[in-house]
C-alpha cells in the first residue's frame, strides 16, 4: 500500500512538473510573440523615405535607391516592390532584401516602394511609391547628341515659353561647396585630359556661384529666394539669341523681360539648357541683370538649377548621365 502511494505521489509530482514546464514554454513563446508584436507595432507608423531617385533616367541607366527609415530599426528585413502603373498590382522584386535597391531603367512610369517586413514577409511599414521617369531627350540619336553639344543650324531653333522652365528649382552651388559633387569632377577628369578633378572643381565653382538658392516659376511669375529673402516678378517673352562660343560650338539664350514685380528682380532673365526648341527643361543655366546685351556677354558665371526634390545622390546621378 505504501509502495503504491509512493508511486502515485511521484506521478503527481511529475505531472505538476510537466505542466509547469509547459506553462513556462507557452509563457516564453507568448512573451517572444508579444515582444515581436510590440516591435512591429512600434514601427507601424514608421516613415520611410527613398533616397537617390534621379529627376529622370535614360533607357538602360542604373537605378540605385536607398530606403531610409525615420527611426532606428533592429530588423534588417526589407523587401522591394514594383508595379507598372497605379492600376497594376504590386510585385515582389526578388533578390532585393536590403535597404538598397539596384536595378535598370527600362520602363517609363514604373513605381517602386520599399517595405519593412516581419518573419512572414508581411509588410508593416512602407514608403510612398517612387516613380521612374525615362526621358531620352538628349540620348541616343546622333542629331540630339549634336544639338546638346551645341552644333545645330539656325533654322532648327524655335522660340520657347516660360512654361518650359516651370517648377521649383534648387541651386547646385551648395552641393559643390559641401563636396557632394566631387565624384562628378573626378569622373570628368577620367573622361578627359583637359583638366584635373581639382581644376574642374575650380571651374565649376566660378560657374555655379550664386546667392539665389531657389527659383520658383509658376505661369509668368518668377520668384528668387536669395539669402532667405524672396522677390517676385512677372515676365514676358523677349525672344532668343544664338551665341557663338570660342570652342566652335553654339548655344541659345531664351530671354524674358520683367513687366511687373519687386524692385530687386532683374529686368532680364535668360535661360540656357542645351535645348533649342520647345521642350520641358530638366535643368538649366540662368543668367540675369538689368541690361539685355550685358547679360548676353556673361560666359563665366552661369548659376545652375535642378528640380528642388532631388537629393545629393539623385543630383550626382543625373550629372553623371550627361
Amino acid at each position: 500500500m505504501k509502495k503504491k502511494l509512493s508511486q502515485y505521489i511521484g506521478l503527481v509530482a511529475v505531472s505538476i512538473l510537466l505542466v509547469a514546464c509547459g506553462d513556462n514554454v507557452a509563457s516564453d513563446q507568448e512573451s517572444q510573440s508579444s515582444m515581436s508584436d510590440l516591435a512591429t507595432e512600434s514601427y507601424e507608423n514608421q516613415i520611410i523615405e527613398i533616397n537617390g531617385l534621379a529627376d529622370h533616367y535614360h533607357t538602360g541607366d542604373s537605378v540605385e535607391l536607398s530606403a531610409l527609415p525615420e527611426k532606428e530599426t533592429e530588423t534588417t528585413q526589407w523587401q522591394w516592390y514594383t508595379r507598372e502603373n497605379e492600376e497594376s498590382e504590386w510585385k515582389v522584386v526578388s533578390g532585393q532584401r536590403t535597404k538598397d535597391f539596384i536595378g535598370e531603367a527600362t520602363a517609363d512610369g514604373l513605381e517602386i516602394k520599399a517595405a519593412l517586413v516581419d518573419d512572414n514577409d508581411e509588410p508593416y511599414a512602407e514608403s510612398e511609391p517612387a516613380k521612374i521617369v525615362i526621358d531620352d531627350h538628349h540620348g541616343h540619336d546622333e542629331a540630339s547628341k549634336q544639338i546638346y553639344a551645341g552644333y545645330f543650324e539656325d533654322d532648327q531653333v524655335e522660340n520657347r515659353e516660360l512654361s518650359d522652365f516651370e517648377g521649383e528649382w534648387q541651386s547646385v552651388f551648395p552641393y559643390l561647396q559641401s563636396g557632394d559633387l566631387d565624384e562628378v569632377f573626378e569622373h570628368k577628369a577620367e573622361e578627359s585630359d583637359a583638366m584635373t578633378a581639382a581644376e574642374y572643381k575650380d571651374y565649376y565653382t566660378i560657374g555655379y556661384e550664386t546667392t539665389v538658392d531657389q527659383v520658383v516659376i509658376e505661369g509668368n511669375q518668377v520668384t528668387f529666394y536669395d539669402d532667405e529673402k524672396d522677390y517676385s516678378g512677372t515676365y514676358e517673352n523677349d525672344g532668343y539669341e544664338i551665341l557663338n562660343y570660342e570652342k566652335g560650338n553654339r548655344g541659345v539664350r531664351f530671354v524674358f523681360k520683367l513687366v511687373d514685380g519687386s524692385d530687386e528682380m532683374p529686368e532680364y532673365i535668360q535661360f540656357s539648357d542645351h535645348n533649342i526648341f520647345p521642350e520641358e527643361s530638366h535643368h538649366y543655366h540662368l543668367f540675369w541683370g538689368d541690361d539685355r546685351d550685358t547679360v548676353l556677354e556673361e560666359m563665366d558665371n552661369w548659376p545652375t538649377y535642378y528640380p528642388a526634390d532631388l537629393d545629393a545622390t539623385g543630383l550626382v546621378q543625373d550629372m553623371l548621365a550627361h
